[in-house]
């Protein structure tokens, strides 16, 4: 297909266009069931409401874990029902039950992503109860209804799965493809002199952060789901063990990009507009497309056919490289001709990565899985994991909590919003249906300032947009066949485009909204101008409380330097541990002389006895435990990818906040900009060392000074030697490692100037 067309396509095959419309057919099958054939309409909307709460959390995931959270949420909703039912009919009474749920269900983000999610679900559900006042007799069917709602879906949502797992689990693999298509895409921007160097690199940064959340879900599909049985597929399946194959490599491709770091204001300053510059970018540019015709060939379940070829570039890249040795380019600027020999091998390496992809798209039949022998092993390690504690909810019911601030900025909007519709507008007929200004609230707020007012722009353009389209729906005449058919498109594309638009999904949803009133009350165009107005009073009462008590990105930045600060030590340390269990590997098998020990603190290995001496592994047992290191050494690289995004995607949305509030913005970008060359050039030097017998002595001194460097306190350490006693066959060592040198001494200077302004 052709790739002009990719936006629409991946769109149309995405797990976002198939979980809209698997949460609107799971959301409007009971109101058609129940109103359609027994005319029970009142007691279907009910129903399809609860349904509602737990769409909202069906999101992509392990089957158990959705369970999971489903059931959950279908428990807290119908206990939201139950409470809001039966204190509606008491005027002050509703009031407590509003403001105490608002509370309660908002401190629910301390949760995360998926805690948020049934917060935010069971506020929704509590705001439409509140709607209208219900009597004792009438509140236990309504919350029958509704519970029987959400288990319709849950069931149907789960047998969907079972049914079309291996689809979902394509799709989840699909998305990550398509991130790492667009993060070599922003790779290729670096070399492209014509482009802000600056701009680029924040591109690229953005890019990194969200394709290692997409690699965290298909993570957790993939993996968990390899040993599980779904219809048609079994364990060890052939299409299971494709989508591992592909899985494997995705990770490869990750790995060769950050596989160094190459210094692009240096190879733009030497170079400035090199025709090799422009090759690289044109192979980077055709790999990203690459990989965006394999990410939708596996959304669609066909092979991929290789449309495009680097060779020419990879052959332009060798002569330019070629033309410099020839002008003794690499004794005049010794480092920007080992940066080109680098990118030159990165691409290469890309490239039979890219292929590899290709084939597996391609394989029927019998396959094998690659790295079979630790797939069992794998699937212990690297999945997130997610616990509800109580312990921690009491533990975040302090002022300094973030979380706990949240839930008062929205008890007091919700509070205010109460007021607005029951005191100052009673009188207005147009605040009749004032629960929507509640709904906008709880909508809109959002724990960071940024966000909320984002949102808050976004949700009142959607509304009005919404409210405009009705209107036009409405005046063209069209039958009431048409006007159904434009409310479940409008709900599908309301919950499909949710994570992808959030303006149109407010639109989408409005109209659905608007639509669902015509269908019970036909006729009238008042409730358009209702809709309108009470998000106008919702969006202004959310932007007045996002300032009180608001938790700025920049009180916690420190903390998640010292993460991602700790998060690259662990990964040397776990690196280091890996060569020196290779190394003692080759001594005992008599392929090299006892190699210069490594000298791994003792806190590599994640509770390794890793001061254990490099010869004593043998035979099997040094091959394990030479497994047992690489897979650490895994752990750990994941875990500088999770914890630079946190840090990466909190310093970006500090600077969408008012800038009083941007503290040491250039410290903070610095240190985001070395942290991303310290894991890079650690991924490199790792790589480099576990192919030598032993590590040369000035190298060690010199990671094992980083290490130290590296610690949150004491001293700074002393400066280790020169690495000019290096050979020339090392020069690429002794690059990574001044670029190590450098950015861990800059990461420690501006560490401590963060850590004397908390001090003050």
């Amino acid at each position: 297909m052709d790739i002009r067309f990719g936006q629409l396509t991946q769109f149309i095959y995405s797990h976002h266009l198939f979980t809209g419309v698997r949460q609107a057919v799971g959301m409007l099958l009971p109101v058609v069931v129940l109103g359609g054939l027994f005319g029970l309409y009142a007691m279907g909307l009910v129903a399809t409401f609860g349904a509602l709460c737990v769409a909202i959390i069906d999101q992509p995931g392990p089957h158990r874990h959705r369970m999971n959270e489903m059931l959950l949420a279908t428990l807290l909703g119908t206990l939201t029902v139950m409470v809001t039912g039966l204190a509606s009919g008491h005027e002050w009474l509703i009031w407590v039950a509003i403001i105490g749920q608002s509370f309660f269900f908002s401190m629910l983000t301390v949760f995360g992503l998926r805690g948020g999610l049934i917060g935010f679900a069971c506020l929704l559900l509590m705001t439409i109860t509140m709607h209208t006042p219900l009597t004792p007799a009438q509140v236990w069917p309504h919350v029958l209804a509704s519970l029987g709602g959400g288990l319709f879906y849950v069931a149907f949502s789960l047998g969907l799965g079972w049914l079309m797992g291996l689809r979902q689990e394509r799709q989840a693999l699909s998305t990550a493809l398509f991130a790492t298509a667009d993060y070599v895409a922003a790779r290729a921007d670096l070399y492209d002199s014509t482009l802000d160097l600056d701009e680029s690199y924040r591109r690229l940064i953005l890019r990194q952060a969200r394709m290692t959340d997409e690699h965290q879900a298909a993570r957790d599909m993939i993996l968990r789901m390899v040993q599980t049985r779904t219809r048609g597929a079994a364990p060890g399946h052939p299409a299971r063990v494709r989508l591992w194959n592909i899985f494997i490599d995705m990770i490869a491709i990750l790995d060769t990009m950050v596989a160094t770091s190459t210094d692009y204001t240096l190879l733009r300053r030497a170079l400035h507009d090199a025709d090799v510059l422009l090759f690289a970018r044109d192979a980077l540019g055709k790999l990203s497309n690459d990989l965006r015709r394999i990410a939708l060939a596996v959304a669609r379940n066909r092979p991929a056919l290789h449309r495009t070829s680097v060779k020419a570039e990879l052959r332009a890249i060798e002569f330019e490289i070629d033309q410099l040795r020839q002008q003794d380019y690499a004794r005049r600027e010794p480092e920007v001709y080992a940066l080109l020999i680098q990118v030159l091998r990165r691409l290469r390496n890309a490239t039979r990565i890219v292929e590899r992809l290709y084939e597996h798209t391609q394989a029927r039949g019998a396959i094998q899985p690659i790295g079979g022998a630790r797939l069992q092993q794998s699937l212990t390690r690297f999945l997130s994991r997610q616990s509800f504690r109580l312990g921690l909810l009491r533990s975040h019911l302090r002022l300094n909590s973030p979380h706990f601030r949240y839930a008062l900025r929205v008890s007091l909007a919700v509070t205010l919003g109460l007021m607005v519709s029951s005191f100052w507008l009673s009188g207005s007929h147009l605040i009749e249906h004032g629960y929507w200004i509640i709904l906008t609230i709880v909508v809109i707020m959002k724990p960071g300032f940024a966000m909320t007012r984002q949102r808050n722009a976004w949700r009142l353009s959607g509304t009005l947009l919404g409210c405009v389209v009705t209107v036009i729906l409405m005046k063209l005449g069209i039958g009431n066949s048409w006007l159904l058919l434009a409310l479940v498109v409008s709900c599908i594309m309301g919950n499909s485009l949710l994570l992808l638009n959030y303006m149109l999904s407010s639109a989408f949803n409005t109209v659905f909204v608007l639509l669902g009133f015509h269908f019970m009350a036909p006729g009238s165009l008042m409730v358009i101008g209702e809709r309108a107005l009470d998000t106008l009073i919702g969006c202004v009462i959310a932007l007045l409380c996002s300032y009180v008590l608001p938790w700025w990105e920049s009180r916690h930045m420190g903390g998640l330097v010292r993460a991602a600060t700790r998060a690259n030590r662990h990964y040397l340390e776990a690196g280091m541990l890996y060569v020196q269990r290779l190394q003692a590997i080759h001594a005992t098998a008599g392929d090299a002389d006892v190699p210069v020990s490594m000298a791994v603190p003792a806190s590599a290995g994640q509770g390794q006895a890793a001061e254990q001496e490099a010869g004593t592994s043998s035979g099997e047992g040094g091959q394990n435990e030479a497994e047992e290191a690489r897979i650490n050494m895994q752990l750990a690289r994941k875990n500088v990818h999770i914890a630079f995004g946190n840090y990466a995607e909190a310093f970006y949305r500090m600077m969408n906040e008012p800038r009083s509030k941007q503290h040491h913005v250039p410290e903070l970008n610095n240190m985001l900009i070395q942290h991303h060359v310290l894991a890079s050039q650690i991924s490199a030097i790792i790589a480099r060392l576990a192919t030598l017998d032993s590590v040369p002595p000035t190298v060690l001194q010199t990671l094992l000074w980083l290490d130290r460097m590296l610690g949150e306190k004491g001293a700074v350490p002393a400066q280790p030697e020169a690495l000019s006693d290096l050979p020339p066959e090392l020069d690429d060592l002794r690059y990574s490692l001044k670029q190590m040198v450098r950015a861990a001494q800059m990461i420690r200077q501006e560490s401590a100037v963060l850590r004397e302004a908390e001090g003050d």
